[in-house]
């Protein structure tokens, strides 16, 4: 199928300084300013991990720099939903270091944006 360029999106051109945050700096920093903001109660280890809970105590996120079972599996960060009914399934989503912690940020809005789904 052909379709006019007309009809297309314009193309969205950004500056390449723009696109920084496409590479890992490695920081917890987006994602822990959102939950923190979020009021959502966070614990530090002596190890620097951070762990972080909703409110409601259904979702989990842990920042796991110095998890040895963490590095073992190549992921930094490691998200546990239990969602609420007696059908639904819980389900975990981890992030490796090279997802820049502004993704994991976004990915954790839309949820929390979206309680329900």
């Amino acid at each position: 199928m052909n379709t006019p360029s007309s009809l297309l999106p314009a193309p969205v051109r950004t500056a390449a300084h723009d696109r920084s945050w496409l590479s890992s700096d490695h920081c917890a920093e987006p994602v822990l300013a959102l939950l923190s903001g979020l009021g959502w109660p966070m614990v530090d280890t002596p190890e620097a991990n951070v762990h972080c809970t909703s409110p409601d105590g259904r979702v989990y996120v842990g920042w796991l720099p110095e998890d040895t079972g963490a590095w073992q599996r190549g992921i930094v960060w490691r998200i546990q939903v239990q969602p609420t009914g007696a059908d639904a399934t819980p389900w975990t989503q981890e992030f490796g270091i090279d997802t820049p912690s502004e993704a994991v940020a976004g990915f954790l809005a839309a949820l929390i944006a979206n309680p329900t789904r």
